[in-house]
């Protein structure tokens, strides 16, 4: 049981140090950075089946190319690839130059809605949280 009890604290130990590490700057003064627009996307109120995409706006402010190498959404209701492509730049994006990550919502869910989109990249701060929110009409029936 000991022994049990001692694994179980490590692990939660590597845990805990892993997402630590996603929320300690690059100390790098010549890091890549993003910065939104917006880090809250709201749709507002949309009709039942509407189209779901919506786009973040960010510029890189940092001194050297910024890549993005992965964006998830929390759930198989927020998706980050569009018609099959990923809805982020594969290119890296500039100093100073800018780009968009677009974020696709099943619609076809009735009622409100909040989901976390992550992204990863070499930024400043290497895993980045936005998100979307808003609320989806009921199907009608006429």
């Amino acid at each position: 049981m000991k022994k049990i009890l001692v694994l179980l604290a490590f692990l939660v130990s590597l845990v805990s140090a892993s997402a630590q590490d996603s929320v300690i700057p690059n100390n790098d003064p010549n890091a890549p950075e993003m910065k939104f627009e917006t880090e809250v996307l709201d749709y507002g109120t949309v009709d039942y089946e509407s189209n779901g995409i919506r786009e973040f706006k960010f510029t890189n402010v940092g001194k050297t190319p910024l890549t993005i190498t992965s964006v998830q959404g929390e759930c198989g209701c927020t998706a980050t690839t569009i018609d099959g492509k990923p809805g982020w730049p594969t290119e890296p994006i500039l100093p100073g130059k800018s780009g968009v990550i677009k974020i696709k919502y099943d619609t076809a869910r009735p009622g409100r809605f909040e989901k976390n989109i992550t992204v990863t990249s070499n930024s400043k701060f290497a895993v980045k949280k936005i998100r979307i929110k808003g609320e989806v009409r009921p199907k009608s029936n006429g």
